[in-house]
């Protein structure tokens, strides 16, 4: 090994941990949690029954029909994380920004949700694995 390679290979492991914990922590990863964990990439497809009922009032409103479960629970420091399930496994982007903007909205209106404060959404698909995962802090 040359002269210095060991310092330039330990500076990079430095950096890139420093990176990986700043992405963990910008997501709304757990600090307590294992190194990397940023919250589920797979979720069970069944829903509890309050986040049934708040999809359904959702789709009343006239939100997206794939729509199946809206829950709303306190994230890291307190912002409010969304979690919605949806039977519509399009990841395209397009229909995410709908979706977040028709949900976000109907939350705002009905439910009292502050956005300017910020949010973190994830999105699972019908068979529980994520699609998109989303942080709206400020």
């Amino acid at each position: 090994m040359r002269p210095g390679a060991g310092l330039t290979l330990l500076a990079c492991a430095v950096v890139l941990f420093a990176c990986t914990a700043q992405e963990g922590e910008r997501l709304g990863a757990d600090p307590a949690a294992p190194h990397g964990s940023v919250g589920p990439t797979a979720t069970d497809t069944t829903a509890p029954a309050g986040a049934e009922a708040l999809a359904e009032r959702y789709r009343r409103a006239g939100g997206d029909g794939h729509v199946y479960a809206l829950q709303r629970e306190s994230g890291p420091k307190g912002v409010p994380l969304l979690i919605v399930r949806t039977r519509n496994p399009d990841t395209d982007d397009e229909v995410f920004q709908e979706l977040k903007e028709s949900v976000v909205s109907f939350l705002a209106d009905e439910e009292g949700l502050a956005p300017d404060r910020g949010y973190l959404m994830d999105v699972f698909g019908p068979d529980g694995s994520l699609l998109h995962r989303l942080d709206a802090r400020p």
